[in-house]
């Protein structure tokens, strides 16, 4: 994937992340015809799911497929892509990796995404993406009709329980350290046909490569061949120290993308942790013509002002030449 750069380069824009975000936003912008670098370490958050649900015409793929059909696109508009690890991002635009080399943005956009933070269980980060899970939406119809559970963690748990019911007759929610049903969630919850169990998950039984149960620390051992949870999500919070962007895990974004530092947008989970690609995409192309619209009316400014003449066309080639003069 990586491009050879120079040890300190000037882009339109410079993306921070090669997910599905990051790469609708270069597509856009490499149509524009800017000048724009895509940095990814090469880690997105969906790397263990085997397929990509619910983005048209891509239905079923596998994550990586996705990604490798979206950089072949942005290549071929001149987008340059950068394999390497982000260590700073820096207000006036300037980002630095971790093997030294400096890029400065006109505008940055940080598609960074986020990463899951799965409980201390043994065994579950080797199956999850595969019969340990998050999304319903992703995931249920495959999973339809199995024996399930659902991994009680926090309120938000009860209603993912409900969501899952939608795709099995056979489903129960186990009850973690912290959380209690309330009597209206208890109604519900029995008129809709879902278990509810008071027991500490301790591991994972697996036959086959194949989850089979839930190994209780009382010993008992609760039949399943799929578990949902909600996982916590974080921030890469070194990236951005310099920025204060974040606020309860997040990135603070307007509605546009834009952030509270003038040059710095965001766009993807790092500001939705809920967005699934199909949505990330959009918000991501949304995000693009914002960040256009804001390049050329720095270039409709100094076109105005750089000779005195009064307002001028910039096309294509002039654009380039006020560009070099930043």
């Amino acid at each position: 994937m990586s491009t050879p750069t120079p040890s300190s380069s000037t882009y339109d824009a410079v993306i921070v992340g090669g997910g599905i975000a990051g790469l609708t936003a270069a597509l856009v912008l490499g149509r524009a015809r800017r000048r724009v670098a895509v940095i990814d370490a090469g880690s997105p958050r969906n790397a263990p799911a085997g397929h990509v649900h619910g983005f048209p015409t891509r239905d079923g793929v596998p994550p990586a497929e996705l990604l490798e059909l979206a950089r072949a696109e942005v290549r071929g508009y001149g987008v340059e892509l950068v394999e390497a690890t982000v260590a700073r991002v820096a207000a006036d635009g300037s980002v630095r990796t971790t093997d030294g080399r400096d890029f400065r943005g006109r505008q940055v956009v940080l598609a960074t995404g986020l990463r899951d933070v799965l409980p201390q269980i043994d065994g579950l980060r080797e199956r999850w993406g595969r019969d340990v899970l998050q999304c319903p939406y992703c995931h249920g119809y495959e999973n339809a009709d199995k024996v399930l559970a659902v991994l009680g963690t926090a309120q938000t748990s009860i209603q993912q329980a409900q969501l899952v019911r939608t795709f099995s007759d056979d489903v129960t929610l186990v009850l973690q350290a912290g959380l209690e049903v309330g009597e209206e969630d208890a109604r519900g919850l029995a008129a809709m046909g879902i278990r509810v169990i008071d027991g500490e998950v301790a591991g994972l039984e697996i036959e086959n490569d194949a989850l089979t149960g839930l190994e209780l620390a009382d010993g008992h051992t609760l039949r399943c061949e799929a578990l949902f949870l909600e996982p916590e999500a974080e921030l890469d919070a070194d990236l951005t120290a310099d920025l204060d962007l974040d606020d309860d895990g997040c990135i603070v974004t307007d509605e546009l993308g834009r952030t509270s530092r003038e040059r710095i947008w965001a766009v993807g989970n790092a500001t939705d942790p809920s967005a699934q690609v199909v949505a990330a995409a959009g918000d991501a192309y949304r995000l693009a013509v914002v960040v256009n619209a804001k390049l050329l009316e720095e270039d409709l400014g100094l076109a105005v002002g750089g000779d005195g003449d009064g307002p001028r066309p910039v096309g294509p080639v002039e654009a380039a030449a006020v560009r070099e003069a930043l």
